[in-house]
């Protein structure tokens, strides 16, 4: 069937079937989908009627909730679903780390192995400054060594932080000598990328996670260290509640629980203790 791609382009997402599919994002993700966001619902979905031939919103929506639509929810969370990272965003945490927690953790705890959770960790920037942090660190400290897990729910974002490939823009913001030291420039300078260097890629690991799950079965236990940061904030009080107590069920007593700087754990019952306003220790 020949489909005219300007019905593509005029497609409407109509109030009830935004309704279906805002109510199943927030009970299947915990996204909320408020009114606000309708026009940015349909717009991000204009793709997947593009990619799958449809001309109507009811057609799609109609498609999505059938069992032969199960595998397209997984493409339709990809394009929903929010992730904008930066290298060394919020880079006081990624100093806190350096000088106070990696140290206690060696020097106090004894402790010469160190394993750091990056949840909601789009496409790879964060855990790989971690891996540049934490690798500046063990350059100094002699038997010190590491490993990061990275999660998202996003299957596209998880690809591109499993390749490491980054247009050079992106790391403008990343020190001189850490961009000697653990970035790759392409041969083709008609494209310029640089790649993460091949020994931070063995210290990472990638998953897809979604947060809604009853239980994080497929996540190591006794993490160090958890990064859960501009995560929370597309959750209300509720499900960050719960999100946050099955988070610390990986992280053990005396670990170290981050959050965004927009985002707050006061009035919710976790078991964190607050040591500066968006860093934690597990109780």
């Amino acid at each position: 069937m020949e489909i005219n791609p300007i019905s593509f382009f005029e497609a409407k997402l109509s109030d009830a079937d935004f309704a279906r599919l805002s109510k199943f994002i927030y009970n299947q993700y915990g996204i909320k989908m408020p009114e606000a966001k309708h026009i940015m619902l349909q717009s991000r979905l204009q793709k997947r009627l593009r990619a799958l031939q449809m001309p109507s919103f009811s057609e799609y929506v109609d498609y999505v909730f059938s069992p032969a639509g199960s595998t397209e929810i997984v493409h339709m969370m990809d394009v929903v679903s929010t992730n904008k990272t930066d290298f060394f965003r919020e880079n006081q945490h990624f100093e806190y780390l350096l000088d106070t927690v990696l140290p206690e953790l060696h020097d106090i705890c004894r402790q010469n192995f160190v394993k750091v959770w990056s949840a909601g960790c789009s496409s790879g920037e964060e855990p790989y400054t971690l891996a540049m942090v934490m690798s500046e660190y063990a350059s100094k400290v002699r038997g010190f060594d590491f490993s990061i897990l990275g999660s998202d729910l996003s299957t596209i974002v998880l690809d591109k932080a499993v390749t490491a490939i980054y247009p050079e823009e992106r790391v403008d913001v990343i020190p001189y000598d850490l961009k000697k030291k653990y970035l790759l420039r392409s041969k083709d300078r008609t494209k310029p990328t640089v790649r993460i260097v091949p020994e931070l890629r063995r210290k990472t690991s990638f998953m897809r996670l979604n947060f809604m799950d009853e239980a994080y079965n497929n996540v190591p236990n006794n993490f160090d260290i958890v990064f859960c940061r501009n995560v929370l904030i597309y959750f209300d009080r509720p499900t960050q509640e719960a999100v946050i107590n099955k988070l610390c069920r990986h992280l053990r007593s005396g670990g170290y629980f981050f959050l965004g700087h927009s985002e707050s754990a006061a009035g919710i019952n976790v078991p964190l203790k607050q040591l500066k306003p968006t860093v934690f220790k597990r109780l």
